[in-house]
């Protein structure tokens, strides 16, 4: 025990001593809330697409409703034929031009949309639904609609969505909070299992051909080795993990300060209209109404702490049940570049998990797909943080930890076999086939 000990203590100070290490723990974090900032930002300034200047040429009789401009699409009808603007075009500091022939309300066709660079698909798409909704007015009005009852149509629907405890007690729930934590979450985890086990995998090729592992094998047994070096630099992930939960949490509060300066809220504006009784009333009001409170809120409803906590429970299981099989693959090459015939059959697991996670478990959390990617060790890291900010049942949360642990105990047994002949072979490439020969060694 104290020779593991000693292992994770030097792979633990060798890496964390880095700056490689010191420079992304520090800029990570930066990052982050630099996004963090910029989605509060655009949420309360709105995202300001490019305005494009359309003249329209409407030679349709039919068709006397006017396209109604909007932040990406200000039309201006010209009375010029089309080949007069499009010969114009470029002197007239129009955009596009659109052409409307004459057609039947019923069967619209020929319609053109001309401009001297390629209209993309946004634009294409909104000219369309704008033109759509001109021609279903039109044909509402002659149907003896007004105006007025024709605005009336719209109607803007405000759902507030509620979850059902197991007390039977509402609890509040944001389905868009719980997607951005499920994917956040996912993401992550698929990138970290894969970052520190490829640096396992990594370590084993280094020590390897540079013949350290001759003399270190002589102190130590194969096994004692490989388990000492996936636990050091598993503790590696967990230290760089917490400092960015940390530094994040602070430079993400001092950035949520200073964008919600900006919503112009302040008790200045506010004592000037309302009087002192009232003042505090309304500032959380209107906080609460406006985006960055409405982030909050939706972050607030969610258990952040049993999902971090969960988070690196699962972090750990999926990367001592993965890692040991990346140790086992640098054992048995002599270079990196050998790595991919063996990297591929284990990463497919993990990239399964991580495509239908996005996917699948986040339309449908609750699902059979969702059940069995969340309890099968080879996808449930992923798979579960996905399903976590829904909600999962504990006795399935239960049952995915049970058999996470089980899975790494059965992978470390499995990768050991073939860790401890691996490791002191040189000059030969392996197959698969060779690997399972060794496997099969009796001790």
């Amino acid at each position: 025990m104290n020779k593991i000990l000693l292992i994770i203590q030097r792979e633990y100070l060798s890496r964390v001593k880095k700056k490689s290490f010191i420079v992304m723990t520090l800029t990570t974090p930066m990052i982050i809330a630099g996004f963090y900032g910029m989605m509060i930002y655009f949420s309360l300034q709105g995202i300001k697409g490019s305005s494009n200047k359309i003249a329209v040429v409407n030679n349709n009789k039919t068709l006397t409703e006017k396209l109604i401009s909007s932040k990406n699409a200000t039309y201006t009808y010209v009375n010029k034929s089309l080949p007069q603007m499009k010969a114009e075009l470029a002197k007239t500091g129009y955009d596009y031009v659109l052409y409307l022939p004459g057609f039947s309300l019923d069967a619209p066709s020929g319609i053109q949309l001309l401009g001297t660079k390629q209209a993309g698909m946004s634009l294409n798409s909104r000219v369309a639904d704008d033109i759509g909704n001109a021609i279903r007015n039109q044909k509402l009005k002659q149907s003896g609609l007004a105006q007025k009852d024709l605005d009336n149509l719209k109607s803007s629907v405000d759902i507030d969505i509620k979850k059902i405890g197991e007390t039977g007690k509402e609890e509040d729930s944001s389905a868009g909070a719980s997607t951005i934590i499920a994917y956040a979450g996912g993401i992550l985890m698929f990138l970290f299992i894969l970052m520190y086990g490829i640096q396992v995998m990594r370590g084993v090729i280094e020590e390897k051909t540079n013949r350290i592992i001759e003399v270190m094998i002589s102190s130590v047994k194969p096994f004692q080795l490989m388990m000492g070096k996936i636990i050091g630099i598993a503790l590696v992930g967990l230290t760089q993990f917490i400092l960015w939960i940390v530094l994040t949490g602070i430079i993400s509060t001092a950035v949520l300060k200073i964008y919600a300066g900006k919503t112009g809220i302040t008790e200045t504006s506010v004592s000037a209209a309302l009087q002192q009784q009232n003042k505090d009333k309304m500032i959380k009001e209107a906080t609460d109404k406006s985006p960055v409170g409405n982030i909050q809120k939706s972050l607030a409803n969610l258990d952040l702490t049993k999902i971090i906590t969960l988070f690196l429970f699962f972090f750990l299981g999926g990367y001592l049940f993965y890692s040991a099989l990346y140790a086992a693959i640098g054992s048995a090459v002599d270079s990196e570049t050998e790595t991919q015939q063996f990297m591929f059959p284990v990463m497919m697991p993990l990239l399964l998990g991580y495509t239908l996670s996005l996917s699948v478990v986040t339309n449908d959390p609750y699902g059979n797909i969702a059940f069995w990617l969340s309890v099968i060790p080879f996808t449930s890291p992923i798979a579960m943080m996905v399903r976590l900010p829904y909600g999962v049942p504990d006795w399935q949360l239960a049952l995915s930890m049970v058999l996470l642990i089980l899975g790494f105990i059965g992978t470390v047994w499995v990768a050991s076999r073939i860790y401890r002949v691996g490791i002191l072979m040189y000059g030969k490439k392996t197959s698969l086939k060779e690997m399972i020969k060794w496997f099969t060694y009796k001790n």
